[in-house]
């Protein structure tokens, strides 16, 4: 059942592309029509070289109210807004943007709180544990800062450039106080390893990490959502390790996405989030 489409109706966008196996407008829309809010998402699949064209006929929209921003655009589309909340500002990307009535488009980015969010929902927190990151990319860098501030004793951050992996592990240490190093992306000795490469989407991908070296008393966190489960999660649970998919961490960012952009959304199972954590999205 899809919601009633009239001239009031305000339109969130989902950009990105390819959106093959996005669940946002399906969430968003069945949360619209839960809540009678006259509103519908849709997704746009926008090309890079596209997405300045894309911005400029966003910008002539007057009943665009937001947008959900997705590979490949989390990082050119920050050119795009008027203004960065601090998570974006930290990372130096953006998944979400809410178009205000002045007309003013403010970027968030909640992949890393959604991600924290999501462990600790499956009794995976990092607090006080050693933690492997394989990915420094845009949801890489979210995860870093994330897993940081949440008291992750040690990091270790993992990229195939090792130059980005390092600077995101200087930018870490400093702006959170957590021992940040780069490394290569060995799990051995960590007690939780996540990867945040889209590494396992397609069947023919190499696995991001050596399984062999998974200790069976390892968590292994997965982001992607798509097959389930990942080929590095079938992998470690044969290792004995306890596995982790995406879909907390994209109920956990839906979670905080939705709010910055002016709705109340609890998964189904989920508890509901303290004050202190929903003025971070706010």
């Amino acid at each position: 059942m899809m919601p009633h489409i009239a001239g009031t109706t305000r339109l969130y966008a989902l950009v990105g592309d390819p959106l093959k196996t996005a669940k946002s407008p399906e969430l968003l829309n069945r949360l619209f029509i839960e809540q009678r809010e006259d509103a519908a998402c849709v997704p746009f699949i926008v090309k890079g070289e596209a997405l300045p064209a894309f911005a400029a006929g966003a910008r002539a929209m007057g009943n665009l109210s937001g947008m959900l921003v997705t590979m490949p655009h989390k990082q050119r589309m920050m050119a795009f807004v008027d203004e960065l909340h601090p998570t974006a500002l930290q990372v130096g990307a953006l998944n979400v943007i809410r178009c205000n009535e002045d007309g003013r488009w403010v970027g968030a980015i909640f992949d890393g709180l959604g991600c924290v969010l999501g462990m600790q929902w499956e009794g995976n927190d990092p607090a006080n544990k050693s933690v492997l990151l394989v990915g420094a990319g845009g949801a890489g860098r979210a995860i870093a800062f994330a897993v940081a501030s949440a008291g992750a004793r040690i990091l270790m951050i993992s990229d195939v450039d090792a130059h980005r992996a390092e600077d995101l592990a200087r930018s870490v240490a400093k702006a959170t106080g957590c021992s940040t190093q780069a490394g290569p992306p060995d799990p051995h000795g960590f007690e939780i390893v996540i990867n945040a490469t889209p590494m396992g989407m397609n069947p023919n991908d190499a696995m991001p990490i050596d399984p062999k070296r998974l200790a069976p008393d390892c968590t292994v966190v997965d982001i992607i959502n798509s097959p389930e489960p990942t080929p590095l999660c079938r992998a470690a649970q044969a290792r004995g390790c306890r596995t982790q998919n995406g879909r907390p961490m994209h109920q956990g960012q839906a979670v905080h996405a939705l709010r910055f952009l002016g709705f109340d959304y609890r998964p189904d199972g989920r508890p509901q989030l303290d004050g202190a954590l929903l003025a971070v999205s706010g």
